[in-house]
């Protein structure tokens, strides 16, 4: 008698395996009738013995004592490494000793009596043997060919070179191996060795309309006069409402789309970054048509942004390259590059525009900072211990703020590369993507737990507590959020294909809709109009609401 009891005993010991009791479902029961009556004058006798159910409750009603829908499951009391040993000796053999304790077996009881000598729960190890002697011998290491080569763990079963069945060769048919002659080949150059052909500096670009200028010879860099609304207005003059309907959809990507910008402060137009390498410019107004396609990536494009002008803007891709663009003619003007050749995540411009400089977040958990002028790097901010995921800039251009995947949130002032703020709170998610406020006082924060955060923008950083916003899926993905010109409602994508928007003030969420077939990754409001958005997911289209 073991420690663990008979059911675990060890695989030394031999398992018995019960008898099974016979029962008598249906005894015989003799009719002592006379064979000229037309009808039976008694009834017949009923069996009295039958198959007994060991949980029908004597007392009461039986239906109530089910604790399954099918009836009665006996609870057994096992541990989760015993249950997970039976369960896969059962997937794999068809059978498994009952966990009940009784020392019986379940399952195929023919095969469990023919490897009775073996432990039901361990492979067998005369099996396991007779395939080892099948098997070639390994050979000899210092033979490199012919009889009694080394084969090593390549070694092959005797079964596997028995391809052809001699009943299927004529009876005088003989197969001759030809010899293989081993060719001279000359060395090989680098050129031949190269993986693929190097394109970071090959750029292309495609005009798809008719004509790039217009009857007065302007360029779809002008902005749109004859429209019901002033493009050129102040933003947030006008007063924001929530859209309610699709008015339009673009479709011209082949994969998910990464990054969604308006054209800076008019927003008539509409540039988009895809896994499939390419950037593409749209039409917001009039045609709604493909304007240009820009390709020079050789890998997805993680992020883009327009220069504060809009005649320029830059792209950053997983072949660790940063390319800026010429908007209207789509030539590249310049490329960079980190000195560690990291991937860059998030490019932000610097919003004045007499500074021509930019910052890239990086994979490898630094700020840097470049000149677009000189192409030269200007200042480096390492304080961060995993991946940047944002940049935002502040207090008027003189500080931003940057998260990482190391759930830190940290203020800087421009070109002094030591934080001013460092928050780093137990309960803090990794703040994934974010939306400065129109009043340049706070700056709200996509998190990872499934929620909006707000920050101060101010000297002190904190976390505004009262304002959170809930009620949608964003775990695994980065979702954009973004903010109304006027600062009145509060948009994000969502994990299942929703849009959905809340009051930013009273953080109520106003309505949700289904807009893409898969997430909802990209989610921008237009800069000038009081209802329009755009959204972009993984299906590779671009929607427009009103």
């Amino acid at each position: 008698m073991t420690l663990l009891g008979d059911q675990y005993a060890s695989s030394d010991e031999e398992t018995r395996i019960p008898e099974a009791r016979s029962v008598v479902a249906a005894p015989d029961v003799s009719l002592q009738a006379n064979p000229t009556n037309a009808a039976l004058d008694y009834g017949p006798a009923h069996p009295e013995q039958g198959p007994l159910n060991p949980y029908k409750s004597t007392q009461g009603n039986s239906l109530k004592r089910k604790n399954a829908l099918t009836g009665n499951a006996q609870e057994v009391a096992i541990s989760d490494a015993t249950f997970s040993t039976h369960h896969r000796t059962f997937q794999s053999l068809g059978y498994t000793m009952d966990p009940s304790g009784s020392g019986a077996y379940v399952g195929d009881l023919t095969r469990a009596l023919r490897v009775r000598d073996d432990p039901p729960t361990s492979p067998s190890k005369r099996m396991d043997s007779v395939y080892r002697r099948k098997r070639q011998k390994r050979g000899d290491a210092s033979i490199i060919d012919g009889e009694g080569a080394y084969k090593g763990p390549w070694a092959r079963f005797q079964e596997d070179e028995d391809t052809l069945d001699e009943a299927e060769l004529a009876s005088e048919e003989e197969y001759l191996e030809e010899a293989i002659v081993p060719a001279r080949s000359t060395a090989v150059t680098k050129l031949a060795s190269d993986y693929q052909e190097d394109l970071t500096n090959t750029e292309t670009t495609q005009f798809h309309g008719t004509s790039p200028l217009d009857y007065q010879n302007r360029t779809y860099m002008h902005v749109p006069q004859d429209l019901d609304i002033d493009l050129r207005a102040e933003p947030g003059s006008t007063q924001n409402y929530h859209p309610k309907k699709l008015i339009h959809t673009w479709k011209s990507h082949t994969k998910a789309i990464n990054a969604l910008r308006f054209f800076p402060n008019s927003g008539h137009l509409l540039l988009s970054a895809s896994a499939d390498t390419k950037v593409k410019l749209w039409d917001v107004y009039h045609s709604r048509s493909l304007l240009r396609t820009y390709s020079g990536h050789t890998k997805s494009v993680t992020d883009t942004t327009f220069s504060p002008t809009g005649t320029q803007f830059l792209t950053g891709s997983y072949d660790r390259h940063m390319k800026l663009w010429d908007t209207e003619t789509g030539a590249c003007i310049s490329r960079f590059q980190t000195s560690t050749k990291a991937v860059p995540h998030v490019l932000r411009f610097h919003p004045s525009t007499d500074t021509h400089e930019f910052l890239v977040g990086t994979s490898d958990k630094k700020i840097v900072q470049f000149d677009t002028r000189s192409g030269e790097m200007t200042q480096e901010y390492d304080h961060h211990l995993q991946a940047v995921n944002t940049i935002t800039f502040c207090d008027e251009n003189r500080r931003f703020i940057t998260t990482s995947d190391d759930r830190s949130l940290r203020a800087w002032e421009y070109n002094i590369p030591v934080p001013i703020k460092y928050i780093a709170e137990p309960h803090l998610f990794s703040l994934v993507r974010a939306a400065p406020h129109p009043n340049g006082k706070s700056v709200a924060f996509q998190s990872a737990d499934n929620q909006i955060v707000v920050y101060a923008s101010t000297d002190r950083f904190r976390q505004n507590r009262k304002k959170s916003f809930r009620g949608h899926n964003t775990a695994g993905y980065a979702i954009d959020v973004s903010i109304s010109p006027d600062g009145q409602f509060l948009m994000s994508g969502d994990s299942s294909g929703f849009v959905c928007f809340w009051d930013f003030k009273s953080c109520k969420m106003w309505h949700k809709i289904q807009a893409h077939e898969g997430a909802t990754v990209c989610a921008q409001w237009h800069p000038k109009e009081s209802s329009k958005v755009a959204t972009a997911g993984l299906d590779g289209a671009i929607k427009y609401w009103d």
